[in-house]
């Protein structure tokens, strides 16, 4: 919510283009839409004003006779902590005053940034590189103030800002601990399923033999390929987000995402955008069922998608396959991978799979991923990074909004990673206008049309998916153009249905696959699914 409040024209967009309130139906009430804009912004400035007050805040004053020493400024942390965040500034830099920055825990020395001041981060999984990441330890914690340089006769002060979060959530922290890469809204391109060293990613090293491959070169790859975001998703384990961390500075054009890939006997599923420790074990005491992990995640916030749920499962690779026992709750399941790596039809693609679930009454949101092992590989080729992409619509480019889109269905795929192909449909009945991952009011005997434009697709043909069969309502499919539109007529008969579409090549071959457009979400379903997108 911080972020939402803080996102520049969140709410007038909410109301105007592509909302989600009344189940993705429009607001066309001008009055009433102000009303609910202005209500709404001093309720923000409410809250932000709440949640910008530190737990602890920390000034003081240092003179020339401060020069060369060492100081230490105690403060508190309570039980159940399980993130810090310093923002730590001093004034006199013009006059060449230098104040050193680290943090001392109860057991010992956390971290040392010298100079480099601004926002430090510790957790119990990550942490700002030069600190160490770990149990946060209540009780006397101190900052450590080194002087290095101070004037005799000037006086410097010095503000530290600090922040505690018990559940470790990223949009608890301050917004400039996690980047805004771009404040434009518009489609994005990103990978959302990769391993590197830390887990079975493997590359040649400059002698030409076999070894872990390091996090360096698949974010270079995302970067090289024109992406603008990827998740690093290696199994059961948080240990690259330390990496990730140290490389985001760097590459300040791509958006790097927390993610992990919990592997279990029962099933693979990606996780993003959380840090916290989950423990993977299904099957166990612990963790007896993936119900248990799911709602774990959740409270954790983070988002969840079934992994190449098709896929054969044995010696090869087990738990492959999506077998849940007991079955899993769907509706704790915000996306499922329709694409992993070339597989895009066939025996063991994800689309079937996905559309089943569609059929049953489940909002839930078709994303891809090359599934990619080697940060060095050939690009682009299939499986490589990038191949396939899954493009998503967001207000901006950061882990609070990506993640809001692919919670929201307002995503496409890219099957072949190309860099400009596009797809959307929107559906109207009368003043009402829905986009893909929207659900729309259709009474029965009313018509709604529907649009779907192409980019970057000529050649091709359009395919409409009507409740999971490949429907005749498009007059002529055929794309001649590099930009082209579709009309269809859809009458209803007030029964749920959903509708998406796809691109096909010349050989039939899939090169896009659009998101549904609900018609008629029941109204249990569809407060299911608000509340599930909304967290």
């Amino acid at each position: 919510m911080v972020g939402f409040c803080r996102a520049r024209g969140g709410m007038r967009k909410l109301l105007s283009n592509r909302s989600m309130l009344l189940g993705g139906e429009m607001l066309h009430d001008r009055r009433r839409a102000r009303w609910l804009l202005a209500a709404f912004a001093v309720w923000c400035a409410w809250y932000l004003n709440a949640q910008v007050a530190p737990d602890r805040l920390l000034r003081g004053t240092i003179t020339g006779k401060d020069n060369l020493t060492y100081k230490l400024v105690p403060f508190t942390v309570p039980a159940g902590v399980k993130r810090i965040t310093v923002e730590f500034a001093h004034t006199g830099a013009e006059q060449k005053t230098v104040i050193d920055l680290g943090l001392i825990g109860p057991r010992g020395l956390r971290g040392w940034s010298g100079g480099r001041t601004g926002t430090v981060v510790i957790a119990e999984t990550d942490a700002t590189p030069s600190y160490l990441p770990g149990k946060i330890v209540p009780g006397t914690w101190n900052l450590l103030m080194g002087i290095p340089n101070i004037r005799p006769n000037v006086t410097a002060t010095y503000t530290a800002k600090i922040y505690f979060s018990r559940s470790g959530r990223a949009e608890e922290a301050p917004a400039d601990v996690y980047p805004v890469i771009s404040k434009q809204a518009r489609w994005y391109r990103g990978d959302l399923h990769m391993h590197t060293a830390h887990s079975d990613g493997g590359c040649k090293s400059q002698n030409g033999k076999p070894v872990p491959c390091p996090v360096f070169f698949t974010v270079q790859a995302a970067a090289q390929r024109g992406l603008d975001f990827i998740a690093i998703t290696d199994h059961n384990t948080m240990s690259q987000y330390d990496a990730m961390r140290e490389l985001q500075p760097y590459f300040d054009d791509v958006l790097l995402i927390p993610g992990r890939e919990l592997t279990t006997f029962q099933g693979h599923a990606n996780v993003f955008g959380t840090t916290d420790f989950l423990d993977f074990r299904v099957g166990s005491t612990e963790v007896p069922t993936w119900n248990t992990l799911l709602k774990k995640i959740h409270s954790a916030g983070g988002l969840v998608s079934i992994n190449h749920p098709k896929d054969p499962t044995g010696e090869a690779c087990l738990g492959c396959g999506w077998d849940p026992k007991p079955p899993a709750d769907m509706h704790l399941v915000e996306a499922i991978e329709a694409i992993n790596g070339v597989v895009a039809e066939g025996p063991t693609a994800g689309i079937p799979f996905w559309q089943e679930q569609l059929n049953r009454g489940y909002r839930i949101t078709a994303i891809a991923g090359s599934d990619n092992h080697n940060g060095l590989a050939p690009v682009p080729a299939p499986g490589s990074v990038g191949y396939p992409t899954t493009v998503v619509w967001a207000s901006e480019l950061s882990i609070p909004r990506v993640l809001q889109a692919i919670r929201a269905g307002h995503v496409f795929i890219d099957a072949t990673g190309s860099k400009d192909r596009l797809l959307e449909m929107s559906a109207r009945l009368g003043n009402l206008k829905s986009s893909m991952g929207d659900a729309l009011r259709v009474p029965s005997g009313l018509t709604a049309e529907f649009t779907v434009r192409t980019a970057g697709a000529a050649g091709g043909q359009v395919e409409i998916i009507e409740d999971g069969t490949s429907a005749s309502l498009l007059a002529d499919s055929r794309i001649s153009q590099d930009n082209q539109s579709f009309t269809f007529p859809f009458r209803s008969d007030g029964q749920r249905h959903w509708l998406r579409a796809n691109v096909r090549d010349r050989q039939g071959r899939l090169l896009l696959v659009g998101n549904p457009i609900y018609v008629n979400l029941p109204e249990k379903a569809r407060r299911l699914a608000t509340h599930r997108r909304a967290r």
